[in-house]
């Protein structure tokens, strides 16, 4: 059994019991109205004001909803896509953190609303996500940088193998606490962090079986599950960074190595003691907070045509 009293300090123990306020350990089981209602509640309560100087805009890309973030002059796109086990979630859920990057960063962010399961289950995710980004590709030129958190992760990884070669020209992604395989296991963190805070191996059970049609499988399908895919050569850079105390814990560092392995780029760090969603700790948290920065340092080092190794700022 894992001892979560002595991996997870006394802020993160804080963040848990905040989130756990609004969005209870067994959501997955309430209607999925009610799912989204108490995931919209809970990431409400997290919310802090943009910081100075960003504005927003929404139109659509694609036919997907969005919503531009801008600070200034950017010949550098960054198109997010956010979590929430593709049936929570959207351009209100990650907000913030949205405007947050585009501040640290200057540039401009898009967030892209995909439509989320089970109403429009795989691959409608996907291809809104693909779509979208030729899309603000087309509307404003420049360099795009791909990231997402979570469901948000497996998009964004997804959306790079597919778009590879197409002109469209990616220049890094930056994958959060991401699912990437086409199987959820039952060895490695999937067994050690079974059962950890915030999200639970039986979570992502529910989650990948409501993405899907009935009948069909993440397996073989890298639409669904990068790590799937056969080929991972002529991907953009990564940098990837999971949580310890999270069953997804195993999937970045084996889809960095699959990278590594093609002769591409890619680095992956696991961040102590955080769990899922820590992103919505980081104004509670040295530790999510630190995690944050390495996160816009990474994203702002790919624009910059640099490759983010550990020293980056």
């Amino acid at each position: 059994m894992t001892d979560y009293a002595k991996l997870i300090s006394d802020e993160i123990w804080a963040f848990i019991r905040k989130t756990q306020a609004s969005y209870p350990d067994d959501t997955a089981s309430f209607s999925i109205e009610d799912q989204r209602r108490v995931y919209d509640a809970m990431c409400a309560s997290f919310r802090v004001p943009h910081p100075p100087g960003v504005t927003t805009t929404d139109r659509s890309h694609a036919g997907v909803p969005c919503r531009e973030y801008l600070c200034g002059d950017a010949d550098v796109t960054v198109v997010y896509f956010h979590g929430g086990g593709y049936v929570v979630g959207g351009l209100e859920s990650h907000d913030d953190v949205c405007a947050e990057i585009c501040a640290r960063t200057g540039y401009r962010v898009v967030s892209v609303d995909y439509r989320l399961a089970p109403e429009h289950r795989h691959p409608a995710a996907f291809e809104d996500c693909r779509n979208a980004t030729r899309a603000i590709h087309q509307a404003h030129g420049g360099s795009i940088i791909l990231a997402g958190d979570s469901a948000g992760a497996n998009l964004a990884a997804a959306t790079a193998h597919a778009l590879r070669g197409s002109g469209v020209p990616l220049i890094g992604k930056v994958l959060i606490y991401g699912a990437f395989a086409d199987t959820i296991g039952t060895t490695g963190s999937y067994a050690t962090h079974a059962q950890a805070p915030l999200l639970t191996r039986d979570d992502m059970v529910f989650y990948r079986d409501i993405r899907m049609p009935e009948g069909q499988s993440t397996k073989g399908d890298p639409t669904a599950a990068p790590l799937a895919d056969t080929d991972f050569a002529g991907l953009p850079p990564a940098f990837l960074l999971a949580a310890e105390c999270d069953p997804l814990c195993d999937d970045s560092p084996d889809y960095a190595s699959r990278i590594a392995a093609a002769g591409g780029r890619a680095h992956c760090e696991i961040a102590p003691g955080l769990v899922h969603g820590f992103l919505r700790a980081r104004h509670m948290s040295p530790q999510a907070a630190a995690a944050f920065d390495r996160i816009t340092g990474a994203i702002a080092a790919f624009g910059r045509g640099e490759f983010p190794l550990p020293e980056i700022r």
